[in-house]
């Protein structure tokens, strides 16, 4: 009788365990995808400048870079379903968006002298739904 109780004991623990465990790896999943998200979350905002969009570009190559998220013949990055992030910019100019590797091309100096001063705006988040690490933005120029 003993041992039967003592057996049902270490079951019930066990379970009780691996329960606490996988709450706790949830739990520091939820932490980092806020902590990133908070990163490029301060650029979702109504009026942000160009040098901000350059910022928020250079944050994006920075984590794709750093988790290997593979290109396309065209150069582009690939999304995945956990860690790729890609930034689009659309310009007022010719109605058209650009993602983050044409400015990247072309030098985000370049980018940066001519639209600096001007303001912009997120109009467009997306989020992984595997993560909840955000996949994409989209900024656009506002009109003056």
């Amino acid at each position: 009788m003993k041992k039967t109780i003592f057996i049902i004991l270490s079951i019930v623990l066990v379970i009780i365990i691996c329960i606490y465990m996988n709450y706790r790896e949830l739990l520091s999943k939820q932490t980092d995808a806020q902590k990133f998200n908070q990163t490029f979350e301060f650029y979702n905002k109504e009026a942000i400048y160009g040098t901000d969009v350059t910022t928020v570009i250079n944050k994006a190559i920075d984590n794709n870079q750093k988790f290997n998220i593979p290109k396309d013949e065209k150069g582009l990055y690939i999304a995945d379903d956990k860690n790729s992030i890609k930034i689009y910019v659309y310009m007022l100019i010719n109605e058209t968006t650009y993602p983050m590797e044409s400015f990247v091309n072309l030098g985000l100096d370049e980018f940066t002298r001519n639209f600096g001063e001007i303001k912009f705006e997120c109009t467009d988040v997306k989020y992984h739904q595997t993560t909840g690490k955000i996949a994409e933005m989209t900024f656009a120029a506002k009109q003056v």
